[in-house]
């Protein structure tokens, strides 16, 4: 079997997991959206998934991100790992979505990238606006990524307000040890809070390979998957 069956495969089993687990929770597969996650892994393997139908990936480093984005440019890359500040201008640049959202100086920092990168054309004037997901931090251990649920909502506003950016919906990521229903329970809640203060509906970006079902049961919209559809990390 060469790369492009194993990779077909893969996905398809992961789709109809997907499928499956909206069916329980009394939802059409069609409200999911499977986002397949490529750290580590080359451009080829993103250029197969493209060919499968697949139109946005998510990566977690900048520099891996960037290189990738630049080889592929018809392929949306989601940022989905914790950013540094002076990264910024840099997920700016390529970035067609970012989840990890967490600060105020976070989303500062991309609305003036986004700006800067269209000042300079290194950003497409139809991407004039940056997709946002806030990260939460279920624990609120913000030092592992995610804004604890009292800044939540300044945050939320920072992001309504900025220019360049949107408020696409809100990602969590369950600790270690979690309940993950009731982490995403929770997230639920707060993304109906979110809802309210947009005055319309968001997305929720929540499941990986190990809590999808659960995550969709909970009203996930978008949901990260890596190594079941791509395998394991390959050797440097």
């Amino acid at each position: 079997m060469n790369r492009r069956e194993e990779i077909a495969q893969a996905l398809a089993a992961v789709r109809e997991q997907i499928a499956e687990a909206s069916r329980v929770a009394g939802r059409t597969p069609e409200e999911v959206t499977l986002l397949p996650v490529t750290k580590f892994h080359p451009a080829s393997d993103v250029e197969i998934l493209g060919d499968l139908g697949v139109t946005e990936v998510g990566e977690n480093r900048e520099q891996e991100a960037r290189a990738k984005a630049a080889e592929l440019p018809a392929m949306g890359f989601a940022m989905i790992g914790q950013i540094q500040s002076k990264k910024c201008n840099a997920v700016a640049r390529w970035a067609s979505s970012v989840h990890s959202v967490d600060s105020l100086r976070i989303a500062d920092g991309l609305n003036h990238g986004v700006a800067l990168a269209l000042e300079r054309g290194d950003r497409p004037e139809e991407r004039a606006v940056l997709p946002c997901y806030l990260q939460w931090s279920a624990d609120g251990d913000t030092s592992r990524g995610g804004v604890s649920t009292a800044d939540l909502p300044a945050l939320t506003e920072r992001v309504l307000e900025a220019e360049h950016l949107s408020l696409a919906g809100l990602m969590c990521v369950p600790p270690v040890g979690a309940d993950p229903v009731e982490v995403f329970a929770q997230a639920a809640a707060l993304r109906g809070e979110m809802e309210e203060r947009a005055g319309r509906g968001l997305g929720f970006s929540a499941g990986m390979s190990a809590d999808m079902a659960e995550a969709i049961a909970a009203g996930s919209t978008i949901v990260r998957v890596g190594t079941a559809i791509l395998g394991s990390r390959p050797l440097a």
